[in-house]
């Protein structure tokens, strides 16, 4: 079932239990955007590839296919489309796996609607790049990020990040040297600091650094938080 897509563009939201996926539609319509549910993870998967939403909104416990197998395969086709998961259990480990298969954010229920939608908005805000999108490219060492056109290199070679691996890493190149506590990258990056929990920046650090490889100018600062090399 779709919902047209008004002025801030189509969502798909892929949800089996008919409440949640009614109170996330409506309350996505009421910001403007338009919505389409799935029922199933087969169905979401083929509804990500042909209508290509602004973003999808993905139960992780889904029938068919779980929502971290649908990332993972838009994530392998070269889709960075923003993910938002929708976890059922408040565990650690299910969080930290579907980050690392290149989900933006998640959010466990129960939730407030409206901070979903928060959510959805804050991740497309960072897809979009803000106010420093017409800076310069930045250059630390063998990395260059240009924030204009979203890209990063890495001795060269193009990196493919996601939207908040890039703004997580075009926080810290912004003031090379300066380190950055856990609590300043969730207030700066993600904007809810009271919401997420410090393990979140350890991942996306993580998968960040994976990406760049030997390249890498993100150091760690023991007790401290992060920074890249001046």
């Amino acid at each position: 079932m779709t919902i047209e897509a008004p002025h801030r563009g189509l969502v798909l939201v892929v949800e089996d239990e008919p409440a949640i996926a009614d109170l996330v539609r409506l309350y996505l319509a009421r910001d403007g955007f338009g919505v389409h549910l799935e029922r199933d993870g087969e169905a979401g998967l083929t509804a990500a590839r042909r209508l290509r939403p602004v973003a999808c909104v993905l139960d992780i416990a889904l029938p068919g296919l779980p929502g971290t197998e649908i990332c993972r395969r838009l994530r392998e086709a070269g889709d960075w489309t923003p993910v938002i998961f929708l976890t059922a259990r408040d565990d650690e480990v299910d969080r930290i796996v579907g980050l690392e298969l290149g989900a933006d954010d998640y959010v466990t229920k129960p939730f407030s609607p409206r901070e979903l939608v928060a959510r959805v908005r804050a991740v497309l805000r960072r897809s979009a790049g803000g106010p420093e999108g017409a800076d310069r490219p930045r250059v630390v060492g063998p990395v260059t990020l240009d924030p204009a056109r979203r890209t990063v290199t890495a001795a060269g070679a193009p990196v493919q990040l996601t939207s908040t691996e890039f703004d997580l890493l075009a926080h810290l190149m912004a003031r090379p040297g300066r380190v950055f506590t856990r609590e300043e990258l969730l207030a700066g990056v993600w904007g809810y600091a009271a919401h997420a929990g410090t393990r979140t920046v350890d991942v996306h650090v993580a998968q960040v650094r994976a990406k760049l490889g030997p390249a890498s100018v993100i150091r760690t600062h023991r007790g401290v938080g992060y920074a890249v090399d001046a």
